[in-house]
């Protein structure tokens, strides 16, 4: 992938397009002078050698590759014809006809990037209508490598399922943490010292099943043996319903995304 490709984001003042943005200028994907971002209403303060517009159109007619992060509700009304270029969404639910459709072109990408390529941490499952070309999918790669890990999947019914399941980014551990920090809480423990506990138990989780690259089932298992006083509270959640939450929660996330396809 050449830093002389021209890429737009359509939304490049969200959070999500901003931390694309920033993986890829921090990984010399592109020039800052040939990134163009559109905004809503204000033009941030940042990536200032890079062309800002409020005019999407504008955008789409000086990029090569244009990424589209707006939330589906705003792509509706959003009129931009890219002519054959290569589009690539980071939205939920969009479907690869829909997109060609309404874009004027077969070159389509469906992706899914979490809110951790901010850190360049992000897992991006990703799949193409058939028009697009080997160059196109290098460029795609490139990308998302840029901000974190990326999978080409084989159906598009793999990204609505992935959309709940890793376009999730921190929403889940955040949520495990909340639960874990509310019952610190409850049982007297400082909320500032009880928040610091399990925020390091979160994030040390991470880095630990990142470098060991181990199954949850054996790390899991691993405790489960042991008979400790972890391998208790795994089998008191699991007792209460814990596997059967996590699957009902995925199955509605799932639901949802592909609900919102529909209406597209």
């Amino acid at each position: 992938m050449s830093a002389s490709l021209r890429i737009g984001i359509i939304g490049g003042g969200g959070w999500l397009g901003g931390a694309i943005a920033g993986s890829i200028l921090g990984a010399g994907l592109v020039d800052s002078r040939n990134l163009s971002l559109s905004y809503r209403s204000q033009q941030p303060d940042r990536f200032l050698n890079s062309f800002w517009t409020a005019d999407n159109q504008a955008l789409a007619d000086r990029s090569d590759v244009i990424l589209l992060s707006v939330r589906p509700d705003d792509w509706r009304s959003l009129d931009v014809e890219a002519s054959g270029k290569l589009v690539i969404s980071v939205m939920a639910g969009i479907g690869l006809a829909a997109l060609s459709q309404r874009h004027k072109t077969g070159r389509v990408v469906r992706a899914l990037p979490n809110a951790a390529a901010e850190v360049a941490k992000s897992y991006t499952p990703w799949i193409g209508a058939s028009d697009i070309t080997e160059g196109d999918r290098a460029v795609v790669r490139a990308i998302f490598e840029a901000c974190g890990s990326e999978d080409e999947v084989a159906r598009e019914s793999d990204i609505d399922y992935l959309t709940g399941l890793s376009g999730s980014g921190p929403a889940f551990p955040a949520l495990l943490a909340a639960a874990m920090m509310s019952d610190a809480v409850a049982r007297g423990l400082q909320a500032e010292i009880a928040r610091r506990a399990v925020n390091t138990v979160i994030s040390g989780a991470g880095r630990l099943l990142e470098r060991r690259d181990d199954c949850p089932d054996d790390v899991v298992q691993t405790f489960l043996d042991y008979r400790g006083t972890t391998a208790a509270a795994i089998e008191g959640m699991r007792a209460a319903g814990f596997d059967a939450s996590v699957a009902k929660g995925l199955s509605a996330a799932f639901e949802k995304s592909v609900s919102m396809g529909k209406t597209s």
